[in-house]
């Protein structure tokens, strides 16, 4: 009987344990010490991350580091965007230029290993396409044989083009530049008979086009391009920091919580609403943060859906289908890990 109440005893005590916050580790405390969460941003990827005309990042991935700073700091505005390139968008996060990389950056295996770096979770499952005038004929990618073909260095999207030559037997020259803005007018300007990158930004290029009618991104799709925040291996804590705050705003959506009801949702008797809202538990503390964690970054910026539809669906010029990032439970790939 004694191995067993002493057991117990050891079970309490550790459950005591997990209850207590937990010391910051040297990423939060560097951004606590700061005041500020530094994000690195899209030179202007419509939907994703671009400065409006008064001079505001916004996008999918602006959004979600503003809820990001409003989890670690409790207010969405002390955030700061870098603007980088593709060849500089690693190295600044390796060097600690910027805290988390929320700019269009696709996981892969080597940059998740060889890299120093850790991807936390898919805010946005894309894939590779191309943009073409309607007049050149072209309907689908096998049309591009022969074709130049307008891409931007440092990136997936060149690699996967190469690939797709080999893999096809299509023959086509890159024009490769290292400004996505250098593209885009390379390819407007008729420099390329074909501009070749994400999808979904495909779609936000055409709709910046002069003349947007003229026009078409092709159905194929030559790669798979899941895009997820990073952070630098070695410090777990702000690891789980970045992904549970991700998990979160999917929750949230799952749940029903929004910007606008995540007060009055305080009083929701769902267990599962109260512990993500920080009304029972101690989940925030467990990672270093305050109770109200999540609850900040909705209010901040909403749930997954509708930061979603603000920025890439039907409340924006892109109107994108949800699709695969739709929830779980409408048919998407779009899953919140439980709070518990």
């Amino acid at each position: 009987m004694r191995p067993i109440i002493a057991a117990a005893a050891l079970i309490l005590a550790a459950g005591g344990a997990l209850a207590q916050p937990v010391a910051p580790g040297p990423t939060l405390a560097a951004v606590r010490a700061k005041g500020v969460l530094d994000c690195g941003a899209h030179p202007g990827a419509p939907g994703f991350g671009a400065t409006d005309s008064q001079g505001v990042y916004r996008g999918l991935e602006a959004d979600i580091c503003r809820a990001m700073a409003a989890a670690i700091l409790g207010d969405p505005a002390k955030v700061r965007f870098t603007v980088l390139t593709s060849q500089a968008r690693l190295p600044a996060l390796q060097s600690g230029q910027i805290d988390v990389l929320p700019r269009t950056t696709t996981w892969t295996q080597t940059r998740d290993t060889a890299n120093g770096l850790n991807f936390t979770a898919v805010t946005f499952f894309d894939g590779q396409g191309f943009l073409v005038r309607k007049a050149s004929g072209a309907q689908r990618a096998k049309d591009l044989d022969n074709a130049t073909i307008c891409v931007t260095s440092g990136t997936t999207n060149e690699l996967n083009l190469t690939d797709w030559g080999r893999s096809t037997g299509i023959r086509f020259q890159p024009v490769v530049f290292e400004q996505p803005t250098e593209t885009v007018n390379a390819y407007e300007n008729g420099r390329c008979d074909a501009l070749s990158t994400d999808a979904s930004q495909l779609a936000g290029i055409r709709t910046g086009l002069g003349r947007p009618d003229d026009h078409v991104v092709l159905p194929d799709i030559i790669s798979k391009e899941p895009l997820a925040p990073s952070v630098r291996h070695g410090d777990d804590q702000w690891f789980d920091i970045i992904r549970w705050t991700i998990f979160a705003l999917v929750g949230a959506e799952e749940l029903g919580i929004t910007q606008a009801n995540a007060e009055a949702m305080l009083k929701s008797p769902n267990p599962e609403i109260r512990r993500l809202l920080g009304e029972a538990g101690d989940h925030g503390p467990l990672m270093g943060l305050d109770r109200r964690w999540a609850y900040n970054a909705i209010r901040a910026a909403g749930n997954y859906g509708e930061i979603f539809d603000r920025n890439l669906g039907q409340a924006s010029p892109l109107k994108l289908p949800r699709g695969v990032n739709d929830l779980w439970t409408r048919g998407g790939l779009m899953y919140g890990m439980p709070v518990r």
